[in-house]
């Protein structure tokens, strides 16, 4: 069988191997437009900043390992142009020598993944205007910074690449605004908790315009004036990080059906409307394995086992991984870590799924061992337990909570099972209730009746004629700051203060993380109060209180009010 591959990196270097691990006698051709077959796409910011010091680094994995272990016939520089459906041939045209010839298959594996978006917008191609897709993309801004001495930097756009490129460009000792049209960074998290990353960024020296729409460029001397509805903003250097779009042109040119966003439609089996014809990575259809919808994903980690799966199909195999994706993804952001899996509000929203929630700002291990970090994370689930999603954000232990999450999701878990996980647990790595345990809780008390929650975006609707707020942490937490109309009356005193609470309205309560709430809402419960507590405490407040200050943009559906 001759298998040709058109495209390197995660899928189809994946697809490569695999196909040889399968087939000894196969014949593969893997053609690569640039001169990199694999590399480190997801490292190409930390070149940037310094943390990746040689771009030797950046290749993952070199031609001559291809062609010496695995018997692939690698073609660098070589850019498949054009597919002949009928005669199962290719077009190859080869840059370094111009030559353009043609090529035979019997299956083809198209991986060309997402270019950059480029928006039609005046100035764009001005020089001092980059993107970031590959090696090269990398090595010009580099080079660019290297020999203009440049000390400013806008990134356009809030996305990954694009948080990813402001820290680093900031840690390479550049003045960096980051300009976002919408009213927060990194889409996948919730406003509340992209909240706390706003606060970071802007610690660490980040110019934040949030809500910024860019308009066009212009040259200004040495610089390049950026243009937004807000103002201009002067700069030496920008990055346009405004999203990808599949790299599908050769696919729709060949008269292969699409999916949404112009992507490569593909079955179960990763097969195109040509059954010849496989496509896998970036450039293709996947689906939420949630919702059933179809969606994007361009990730690194789906686009390895994709390769892996299509091999297998070319071959005759039922592939080892469907297309189903649930969307993990975690990003560095300085000192914190950001990590999210599952749907989000927004897209349980869309989806009109009903859902519950629940904060939690538990410390990476046990208290009383030195070094531990907070972390502040949130639990999206459905009325009968399974879980949908989970957001965290913290120094340490985002990661490995996170993906015992998305095992838990993978799997259809339940809150249930998050409070039966058993975790390993010793003093410097977690506590006896490990965070996800904690989560497990918390949600579970809510579906049990035995708490009733309220949220933060609550807080900009009570009126205060008609409820009371109460603060039930200690007088020293109450002095340095409160939530606006609350009384103050600590825990510990509630049993003997009841007679100081109304018993004709409810009792909106909160403390520091919940922890104390939860406890005082028992209280309050037995004692004939109509009690809610405060899902996360004053700190889920503290972190995001600009967004309760008016009407929030996010609204909890299936919860009663």
């Amino acid at each position: 069988m001759k298998v040709l591959i058109v495209g390197g990196v995660a899928g189809g270097a994946s697809a490569a191997t695999r196909l040889r691990r399968l087939d000894e006698k196969a014949q593969i051709i893997l053609f690569e437009k640039g001169p990199y077959i694999s590399y480190a796409n997801c490292g190409l910011p930390y070149y940037i900043g310094g943390e990746i010091k040689e771009r030797e680094n950046l290749l993952v994995t070199k031609p001559a390992l291809l062609r010496g272990r695995f018997g692939v016939d690698v073609r660098t520089d070589s850019e498949v142009v054009a597919i002949d459906r009928q005669a199962k041939t290719v077009t190859v045209k080869n840059h370094q020598t111009g030559e353009t010839y043609k090529e035979s298959y019997d299956k083809l594996l198209l991986s060309p993944g997402a270019s950059p978006k480029k928006p039609d917008w005046e100035g764009v191609n001005l020089p001092g205007i980059f993107t970031i897709r590959n090696v090269p993309d990398t090595c010009a801004v580099d080079d660019f910074i290297r020999e203009t001495g440049a000390k400013r930097a806008a990134v356009v756009g809030g996305g990954f690449i694009g948080v990813e490129m402001a820290e680093n460009l900031t840690a390479r000792g550049l003045s960096v605004t980051l300009m976002e049209y919408q009213e927060q960074v990194l889409p996948p998290l919730d406003p509340e908790m992209a909240a706390i990353v706003h606060t970071h960024l802007r610690q660490n020296g980040v110019n934040l315009a949030l809500g910024t729409a860019v308009s066009g460029f212009e040259k200004a001397g040495t610089g390049i004036l950026v243009k937004t509805g807000k103002g201009d903003l002067e700069t030496d250097l920008v990055i346009l990080s405004v999203g990808v779009a599949p790299d599908s042109g050769l696919a729709k040119e060949a008269g292969l059906e699409l999916g949404i966003g112009g992507s490569i439609a593909v079955n179960d089996n990763y097969q195109t409307s040509d059954p010849d014809i496989y496509a896998v990575g970036d450039a293709i259809q996947v689906r939420s394995r949630l919702t059933g919808q179809d969606t994007l994903l361009p990730l690194a980690g789906p686009a390895n086992r994709q390769g892996r799966a299509a091999a297998e199909s070319i071959l005759g195999r039922k592939p080892s991984h469907s297309k189903d994706v649930l969307g993990s993804s975690i990003l560095k952001v300085f000192q914190l870590t950001a990590a999210s899996t599952g749907l989000n509000e927004k897209q349980l929203k869309a989806a009109g799924i009903p859902y519950l929630k629940t904060y939690t700002h538990p410390a990476s291990h046990a208290g009383y061992y030195p070094g531990g970090t907070p972390m502040s994370m949130k639990l999206l689930f459905g009325p009968d337990g399974k879980v949908f999603g989970a957001q965290a954000v913290g120094q340490e232990g985002v990661d490995k909570r996170m993906d015992v999450l998305a095992t838990v999701i993978r799997l259809n878990g339940t809150v249930y099972d998050l409070q039966d996980l058993e975790l390993c647990y010793a003093p410097p790595y977690s506590s006896a209730k490990d965070p996800v345990n904690m989560l497990g809780f918390t949600a579970a008390n809510i579906l049990n009746g035995d708490m009733k929650d309220f949220y933060c975006e609550d807080l900009a609707g009570l009126d205060f004629d008609k409820v009371f707020l109460l603060d039930c942490r200690t007088p020293a937490e109450f002095a340095m700051g409160t939530i606006p109309g609350a009384v103050n009356i600590p825990l510990d005193e509630l049993r003997n203060r009841l007679e100081e609470l109304p018993k004709d309205k409810p009792v909106y309560e909160f403390c520091q993380v919940g922890l104390r709430g939860y406890i005082a809402y028992r209280i309050l419960s037995q004692h004939g109060f109509e009690a809610y507590n405060l899902s996360g405490g004053y700190k889920s407040y503290a972190q995001a209180r600009e967004l309760y200050q008016k009407p929030s943009p996010v609204d909890c559906v299936g919860l009663p009010k």
